[in-house]
């Protein structure tokens, strides 16, 4: 085994040497370094989230409160992992961020081997669907905590590697990757958090739009929902066969936040009038903006229309910016939500409002779709460049 030789899908050019099977003991070293417990001193331990989602922080204790409990000082640039949840991709390294703080001994830490191993490319590497498959292999046992990484087994776990260099090269690519997904997130959450602050403004009227000719729009009047929305119910839509399929044309609806359960084709029953409709959970009070033709889900669902006056996607953004703490198993929208007083301006306002909350939709969108594109992109090189 230790002789076969193997080479990925796609590399670097610069490369020409095959890839051999190693042991990731070979590749390591196991470094433990242990903390002598000072009952009056401060600590704060580490942990390691499941699905390759890093290190996070606990609370500080006193060495009391760790009592017999062994723990290591944890050292930087290590692979670390939780053994308890190895299995679902708990490793992560270790930074100088972290030193001072410990680790107990379920978080086993490794240095690589000098010119033999590159420490991200082992991380990239053990959270790939190959990786992950090891992890499972030397975690046996049920699910859950009985499914313990077994250390000797970690450390025999053969793999085909690449020489050094090459290595460094495929983890700097996908780090650079990865660093743009997380710039793209937190672009997403701050478009999010952009129209959050300003929502809160608008319907607050904070902030107010004016006319073509600068003059201010009347003053907000107050309504019951029920007077900006009809509603019909959902069983003519319903869908009958819940064998989704993505090759489908026809999109199956809830209003929570799955939103689109699956596509069917069922080609009868589809929801195609007076759209766009807000479709609103009887139960849950969630509701989801649609502007295509649907089937639906679920009965206990009203797919509202908007009144003379009154620009539904306004509407949908007023209900958004409602609070209400739902109280027991029960129907709301007839009960409760038609019979709320909402403000409302005149319909030339309500269309500024609705552009402009459009408009900022639209970026959060585009962000999205570019995050899943590039998602998608590393993929495609995952399944290429390792073995």
């Amino acid at each position: 085994m230790g002789n076969l030789k193997k080479v990925p899908d796609m590399r670097f050019p610069e490369f020409i040497t095959n890839w051999e099977s190693r042991k990731f003991g070979n590749l390591i070293e196991r470094i433990s370094n242990p903390v002598t417990v000072e009952l009056d001193e401060l600590y704060q331990q580490i942990g390691i989230r499941s699905f390759g989602k890093g290190i996070f922080y606990k609370e500080f204790v006193d060495g009391k409160a760790l009592g017999n409990k062994r723990v290591f000082w944890v050292k930087e640039n290590c692979l670390i992992v939780n053994i308890v949840f190895a299995w679902e991709q708990a490793v992560a390294k270790t930074t100088t961020s972290e030193v001072g703080m410990i680790a107990s001994h379920r978080f086993p830490m490794y240095l690589p081997v000098e010119k033999v191993s590159d420490l991200d490319y082992l991380l990239h590497f053990f959270l790939t669907p190959k990786g992950k498959t090891l992890l499972e292999l030397a975690s046996p046992g049920g699910a859950g905590r009985n499914k313990t990484l077994g250390q000797k087994e970690f450390e025999n776990l053969k793999f085909f590697v690449p020489e050094c260099n090459e290595q460094k090269k495929i983890a700097s690519l996908l780090t650079f990757i990865n660093k743009k997904v997380n710039q793209l997130n937190e672009k997403h959450n701050l478009l999010k958090k952009y129209k959050k602050g300003v929502m809160q403004k608008l319907f607050s009227k904070k902030l107010r739009f004016k006319d073509c000719n600068g003059i201010e729009f009347p003053k907000w009047e107050k309504v019951k929902l029920k007077e900006c929305l009809n509603y019909e119910q959902p069983t003519k839509y319903l869908v009958t066969n819940t064998n989704y399929n993505d090759s489908c044309k026809v999109p199956v609806v809830t209003a929570g936040k799955t939103f689109i359960l699956g596509y069917t084709d069922e080609d009868y029953g589809i929801y195609n009038d007076d759209l766009p409709v807000i479709i609103f959970d009887d139960f849950t009070t969630s509701s989801q903006f649609v502007d295509f033709p649907f089937k639906a889900k679920s009965s206990a669902m009203k797919i509202l229309k908007a009144t003379e006056n009154i620009d539904i996607k306004f509407i949908f953004e007023a209900i958004q910016n409602l609070n209400y703490e739902i109280e027991g198993h029960n129907r709301h929208w007839i009960s409760v939500f038609a019979e709320m007083m909402i403000e409302v301006p005149v319909i030339e306002e309500q269309l500024k409002i609705a552009d402009f909350l459009s408009k900022i939709d639209e970026k959060i969108k585009q962000t999205q779709n570019q995050i899943g594109k590039v998602a998608q992109y590393k993929n495609g090189l995952v399944q290429k460049m390792f073995c």
